[in-house]
């Protein structure tokens, strides 16, 4: 169709789009003072302008359009989100965590290694999950989802990558040197400045939610998510924990539950888990999903 039919065109586009008024101001020969002046630069192409304070509630909307854009343009109807620590080793790194420890931290790196069998778990959901390839109204559904680091993250993005799956990598901006891990599928890899914005992505699409041991990144995580279902802001989802022992050693919440400041009956918001078979168990019992 030419450009002349498109004029006559009813249902056709009058203004020119945003790229292509790009192309115009970097094909104009003319080159003045006032054309190179920051002042003179499209606002959107403007990195300073963009990066003001002023524009923090744009930077804000931005983050949170692209992404969700981008995974439904990927077909991801719902994700299956796993929180967990970014120091835990591979079973096969395990043994030269601890050999490489420095004297006075040796009892630390051990237990991280006896943490190993975490990672094995999560590669292991990841894995079974991905396998089952549920779609749903056209749409890929239980989509692996971490946050795109190291450790109990790359587990779950292996996990999926082991099924011949793709996964999805929510990483973030931090002032010490990170990248996202090697397992994460390229185009549904991406990158936040506000973790409140990350956090928003990673509920947005859970269908289920596996949380193994973890830090203060994990913690926060975690109770987030109960206080979102205990509250009614969020319907309650599948919450698999694993760890029975770290988790009632590093926070008593059954004491939580003696001391009145929660009920008893939230402690039924999360279902304790030790494999991989125990969490899809759970999740294909709450969807009444073939197991």
């Amino acid at each position: 169709m030419t450009d002349k039919t498109n004029e006559h065109d009813i249902s056709g586009r009058k203004f020119y789009r945003a790229d292509e008024e790009t192309k115009f101001v970097e094909a104009s020969p003319e080159s003045t003072p006032q054309t190179q002046h920051p002042a003179y630069q499209l606002a959107f192409r403007d990195t300073d302008f963009m990066l003001r304070d002023e524009l923090r509630p744009v930077r804000f909307q931005l983050e949170l359009l692209k992404p969700e854009m981008l995974l439904d343009e990927a077909g991801v109807g719902s994700t299956l989100v796993m929180y967990g620590s970014a120091r835990i080793p591979s079973p096969d790194k395990a043994d030269e965590l601890v050999a490489n420890a420095a004297p006075e931290k040796k009892a630390v790196a051990e237990k991280l290694a006896e943490k190993a069998k975490y990672y094995q778990e999560a590669r292991a959901l990841a894995k079974m999950v991905s396998e089952k390839s549920i779609i749903e109204d056209g749409k890929r559904q239980f989509v692996v989802c971490s946050g795109g680091g190291p450790s109990i993250m790359e587990a779950a993005n292996r996990g999926a990558s082991d099924a011949g799956a793709e996964s999805i990598g929510l990483n973030i901006i931090l002032p010490h040197e990170q990248a996202p891990n090697s397992y994460v599928t390229p185009y549904l890899s991406l990158n936040f400045h506000y973790f409140a914005l990350r956090k928003m992505h990673f509920l947005l699409r859970a269908r289920a939610v596996a949380v193994f041991p973890g830090g203060f990144g994990t913690f926060d995580e975690f109770f987030e998510l109960l206080t979102l279902i205990q509250t009614g802001k969020m319907k309650p989802i599948p919450i698999m924990l694993f760890g029975k022992d770290f988790w009632n050693r590093v926070v008593d919440l059954e004491a939580l539950a003696d001391e009145g400041t929660i009920n008893h009956d939230d402690l039924k918001l999360f279902h304790w888990c030790e494999t991989a078979d125990d969490a899809w168990k759970h999740i294909a019992a709450f969807y009444e999903l073939d197991r």
